[in-house]
């Protein structure tokens, strides 16, 4: 696990995650990598149970690499959250063969709220989808990136 994204594929779908203390966003690109797509929302149970969930999606969209947001704070500093992702990223590349590299995800949930806020969504309708548009904005962020041909943090 890396913030490098050279240690992604150069060809072939990727699964963004935006890992919440409650549920997992997951969002899927195309296969050019031109966009991100929203694709479920995921309830956290146990680890294992969120981890067969993770490996299903990865078969049924042929991922060849994982996107997650990492939760840096605001002056870039690692916190409790940013620990806890590390470790179910590690967790889960002891059960997948493809890599997996962290995204700066700072701001992404607060940029999609204020998005839907301003489509007059309803706040229990936000609910429903935040953490898939969160985890779509944060594989669109680092699909950008690898366009322009920018792979190291």
């Amino acid at each position: 696990m890396t913030d490098d994204l050279s240690a992604l594929p150069p060809t072939g779908k990727l699964l963004g995650l935006d890992l919440g203390t409650k549920t997992i966003g997951v969002a899927t690109s195309d296969g050019m990598r031109y966009s991100a797509t929203p694709l479920e929302t995921i309830k956290r149970q146990k680890f294992t149970l969120d981890a067969e969930r993770l490996l299903e999606l990865i078969a049924e969209n042929a991922a060849v690499g994982i996107v997650i947001g990492l939760p840096l704070n605001m002056d870039g500093s690692e916190g409790p959250r940013v620990q806890s992702t590390r470790a179910f990223a590690r967790n889960l590349a002891a059960k997948i063969e493809i890599p997996i590299v962290f995204w700066d995800e700072r701001l992404s949930t607060s940029a999609v709220t204020r998005t839907l806020i301003e489509a007059d969504m309803r706040r229990n309708k936000r609910a429903e989808v935040v953490d898939k548009l969160a985890a779509s904005y944060i594989l669109q962020g680092a699909l950008e990136r690898l366009r322009r041909g920018i792979v190291a943090p």
